[in-house]
């Protein structure tokens, strides 16, 4: 379990196939303090250490997690959103976020906004329940609040203040931009249950 609030930057610095899996190695200031068998969450994507040297650690993406995120388009030098998991005695800064990414979509614009951000991303049609006006999302593993606006039907927004640009991947995103969405767990518990009710 995270919280959607990042860490840190992760370096690519390496990247190995393995058949259809990828090794991915990620140099961070947090290395140091991983261990064997640690959940850390890469870009919202929940992925196990396997190999630690010094400031550097390794984890392994195999196909499903490829194929539903945007993990495999990772190069080496990208940077990737790092959080580990959440210890129970800290504050719940963020919202709750699972670490399994519901999907991808694009980011349609960026502007700047006399020192902040709104970022524009298509918002995908089968979950569009899911998104509400003033609730959270996790957008490449950071937690957000959506903006919904009436003259764009088919997007969504959230808004990004200096800090969180400086110090997450959304510094490097463009218009064009895939990034990973987690939908609130809540919101998908209710989606379920009004489902099989048949409403």
């Amino acid at each position: 379990m995270f919280t959607g609030i990042i860490e840190d930057l992760g370096k690519v610095v390496d990247i190995q196939k393995d058949n259809n899996n990828v090794h991915f190695y990620i140099e961070s200031k947090i290395s140091k303090e991983a261990h064997i068998d640690q959940s850390i969450a890469h870009n919202g994507v929940c992925l196990t250490v396997v190999a630690l040297d010094e400031n550097v650690y390794k984890v392994t993406a195999i196909d499903e997690t490829l194929k539903k995120t945007n993990l495999g388009d990772l190069t080496i030098g990208d940077f990737v959103n790092l959080e580990r998991s959440l210890l129970p005695d800290r504050r719940m800064d963020g919202h709750f976020v699972q670490g399994h990414v519901d999907m991808t979509t694009t980011c349609t614009e960026v502007i700047e906004a006399g020192g902040s951000w709104y970022f524009y991303f298509k918002l995908p049609r089968e979950q569009k329940e899911l998104v509400v006006s003033k609730g959270s999302i996790c957008i490449n593993g950071t937690s957000l609040t959506c903006i919904l606006e009436d003259d764009r039907p088919d997007e969504f927004a959230v808004a990004i203040i200096p800090f969180t640009y400086e110090h997450t991947v959304f510094k490097f995103i463009k218009a064009s931009t895939v990034v990973n969405l987690e939908f609130d767990i809540l919101g998908k518990y209710i989606s379920r249950y009004l489902s099989l009710r048949g409403q």
